[in-house]
């Protein structure tokens, strides 16, 4: 008996409310629901199944969900022209990160994303700029996106690397000081271009595409079919890696 009930409030507990309800009179419902409670006092560890099922069945869903929306979405998020391309441009995995340079977490990310991509040897690192942390994120954006207009991806990736290391406030003078630093051929130009249209249409687009994707933190990563919300350490991202490749 004690299994039958369990059976049935499993079924009832995951089933469409209209199907639950349309199978018992009121005065039956009422009965079944003190019979239910009555043996879940007695028996507690039966919620625990049920909310097993449930998280299964919730992760499931969502998994599915991501799959549908990178699928959607796929050609911005992997090709992309006017985002930057690292590691190899011919690996048979493509990382995509959402980043923002105030992030303490893309920070912590960025050596073990760095060792991903040496080490492995075939991966595709794709950045997409997303500051959502303020002005100085945007700063920092919009500095990095113009490099990368003006003078090129090797330039970007340096820019990228020293402003994913630095400390201190993002200023105008810090960030022509970077770009100094790292050798660019016309820092003023630069700095010039920060607010241009053309910088701007970048940050929007990545902006909208990131809304697409249910994206509203960073970093976020995209790994070939798979979406990872946070920060994930070296060994976790390998283990990711390696099962998009097994299929």
């Amino acid at each position: 008996m004690k299994k039958l009930l369990v059976t049935t409030a499993l079924a009832l507990a995951l089933a469409p409310p209209a199907f639950a309800q349309s199978k018992l009179s009121e005065a039956e419902r009422a009965d079944f629901r003190a019979e239910v409670r009555a043996y879940l006092l007695e028996e507690p560890e039966v919620l625990m199944e049920v909310f097993a099922i449930l998280e299964e069945r919730r992760n499931t869903d969502a998994v599915a969900d991501d799959l549908a929306m990178l699928k959607t979405n796929a050609d911005e998020i992997f090709n992309d022209p006017a985002s930057w391309v690292g590691g190899n441009p011919d690996g048979d995995i493509t990382v995509v990160e959402f980043m923002d340079y105030q992030c303490g977490y893309c920070k912590k990310a960025f050596e073990d994303v760095a060792e991903l991509v040496s080490s492995d040897g075939n991966i595709r690192f794709v950045v997409k700029e997303f500051p959502i942390l303020g002005e100085q994120s945007d700063l920092a954006s919009r500095f990095a996106i113009a490099v990368l207009q003006t003078d090129g991806a090797e330039a970007y990736e340096k820019v990228h690397d020293a402003l994913m290391v630095m400390r201190g406030a993002v200023t105008p003078d810090n960030l022509a000081s970077i770009g100094a630093d790292v050798g660019l051929a016309d820092v003023d130009a630069v700095m010039a271009h920060m607010t241009s249209a053309k910088v701007t249409a970048v940050i929007d687009a990545n902006r909208a595409l990131a809304q697409r994707l249910a994206i509203n933190g960073t970093p976020t990563f995209v790994i070939d079919k798979t979406l990872v919300r946070g920060y994930v350490p070296l060994d976790g991202m390998r283990q990711i890696v390696e099962g998009q490749r097994e299929g």
